[in-house]
């Protein structure tokens, strides 16, 4: 049985990757992008199985309304792709407050809209997948990174609380961390001020992105249906080879850290072990 899905940022990158692999097995589709006219040529290839919604995720309204009209036109809702996001990068010192706000509207806002417009009609029909596009950046963190970081971190949170919530409506949750893909995704970065003081970590930066090993965009839409068609699909789940070596170590060295400082937690506490008051 076909299934039906609801993807934003569906003009490019990941986001159009997800929505050609699910038309190429025969599912259907309710695209969204800021810019419809980007999805004429899927509706030209596929037809009717795609419905084009014009949609900024951080209009709460319009997003409640995107997620009735697809539901009402396909009858149901199976797969919600929450991808629209963007970066922006810059030192702490830098972040203004209108560029840290927009980026949590974006990243974070938007898919809190996307699920809370989506679970009524999830629930009512007995279950679905959300799968929410986060980051390698959602699950650690680098220099210049911060504001970024900060909406895939808060994004990761929501959907762990969100995945302990909606499990006994049959609702499942899985969160995607990609790592670099070959995407046009750079090119809708926002730059915070450039402060002299940090341009040695620019630059740094800069080498390090021109030196990953950039994935296949065709691929990761493939291995996604992988995700969606599982009985029991992963919480969490790394897009690309440089997730899992990145995260091992970085994992390691928060278990030697708080290892190193247990005696400090526990001291903290205000109570010793084994202690007068039994504890």
């Amino acid at each position: 049985m076909s299934k039906v899905w609801f993807v934003t940022g569906s003009s490019r990158g990941l986001g159009r990757a997800f929505v050609e692999a699910a038309l190429s097995r025969g599912d259907r589709v309710a695209a969204t992008a800021r810019d419809t006219s980007r999805l004429d040529g899927l509706v030209a290839a596929h037809g009717g199985v795609v419905l084009p919604l014009a949609l900024d995720v951080t209009d709460r309204a319009a997003v409640h309304e995107a997620v009735r009209r697809a539901a009402e036109h396909f009858g149901r809702l199976d797969v919600v792709v929450n991808n629209a996001g963007y970066g922006l990068f810059g030192a702490v010192e830098e972040l203004g407050e209108r560029e840290l706000r927009d980026q949590l509207e974006t990243n974070l806002y938007g898919p809190l809209w996307v699920v809370q417009a989506a679970l009524p009609r999830l629930r009512a029909q007995g279950g679905g997948h959300i799968v929410q596009i986060s980051s390698v950046g959602g699950v650690t963190a680098m220099a210049l990174g911060g504001g970024y970081h900060a909406s895939k971190w808060a994004l990761e949170a929501l959907s762990e609380s969100l995945a302990q919530e909606v499990a006994p409506f049959g609702i499942r949750v899985t969160l995607v961390e990609p790592g670099s893909f070959a995407t046009d995704a750079m090119t809708s970065v926002v730059h915070a001020g450039a402060d002299p003081l940090y341009q040695g970590l620019r630059e740094q930066f800069a080498a390090f992105a021109k030196d990953l090993d950039a994935g296949d965009p065709a691929a990761a839409g493939r291995a996604l249906l992988k995700i969606v068609d599982a009985e029991n699909p992963p919480l969490r789940v790394f897009f690309g080879g440089q997730g899992h070596e990145l995260l091992t170590q970085v994992y390691a060295d928060r278990l030697r850290t708080w290892e190193a400082w247990q005696d400090l937690a526990v001291e903290a506490h205000g109570h010793v072990p084994g202690g007068p008051d039994g504890r």
